[in-house]
């Protein structure tokens, strides 16, 4: 028998921003496992359901946790911020599935911060972009620093995943120093906070004043490429149509 595992990404949290499917999925399980910032999102919605979690960087024990319930017979869902398949649990959870061979995973794909957020500053995506976390919890920084030239060097549009927290309050004034090497300081960004959620703050700029903003890892950062313009106060990057 095989005891089948949801591995849903909810997108950022709010039920009309999930996929049909993930609220499907989330309707059938029995519990739910996540992080408990993102349980919060969701202990309205589905009440009566079981919600366990593990502290952040306890990710391989909340893990191991979805699979020991699971083959208890329960119906479970991982949940994941965005897509569990970008930054999320979906391939934490492959790897150990060796582990667990009577359990099947399928994964509910989500709308990610880039794409909800690009939403919310206009059009900045608009032709090939890259997404970069600043987090160097599991990536050494010049690695990062590596990406951040090669994306630049590209003109690529860039998306900033986790630009700040507690103990890497610098980390997005580093990340735009390295930009401002190719790019000029008049450089279309933007970025959004809390997005799809209370409090949601649009803002957009120049890199130069991005260096100085003061933002939390519940930020979304975008980068223009040399394309992309301020047109009535959103973020559009040209795809190269003839007008």
């Amino acid at each position: 028998m095989k005891y089948n595992i949801y591995v849903v990404g909810m997108g950022p949290g709010a039920e009309e921003m999930m996929t049909s499917q993930a609220v499907r999925a989330l309707e059938e399980s029995q519990v739910i496992i996540g992080y408990p910032v993102y349980l919060d999102l969701l202990t309205e919605r589905f009440a009566g359901k079981e919600f366990l979690s593990t502290p952040m960087r306890k990710e391989a024990e909340r893990c191991r946790m979805c699979f020991e319930e699971a083959c208890k017979g329960k119906k479970v869902a991982m949940i994941c911020s965005g897509d569990a398949g970008v930054y999320g649990m979906a391939s934490l959870m492959y790897e150990m599935s060796t582990e667990y061979p009577d359990c099947k995973l399928t994964i509910i794909p989500g709308i990610t911060a880039a794409n909800s957020g690009a939403a919310c500053l206009g059009a900045p995506l608009g032709h090939d972009y890259c997404v970069i976390s600043l987090s160097d919890l599991l990536t050494p920084w010049e690695t990062i620093e590596r990406r951040l030239r090669a994306a630049a060097t590209g003109d690529f549009c860039i998306a900033i995943y986790n630009p700040s927290s507690y103990k890497r309050a610098d980390y997005l004034r580093k990340a735009c120093d390295i930009l401002l090497e190719q790019f000029e300081e008049s450089r279309i960004c933007g970025y959004v906070e809390n997005i799809g959620r209370e409090g949601t703050k649009t803002v957009t700029c120049s890199l130069r004043e991005l260096r100085e903003a003061q933002v939390n890892m519940f930020t979304t950062v975008f980068i223009g490429n040399s394309q992309t313009e301020l047109l009535e106060g959103k973020l559009v990057t040209k795809r190269g149509y003839q007008l």
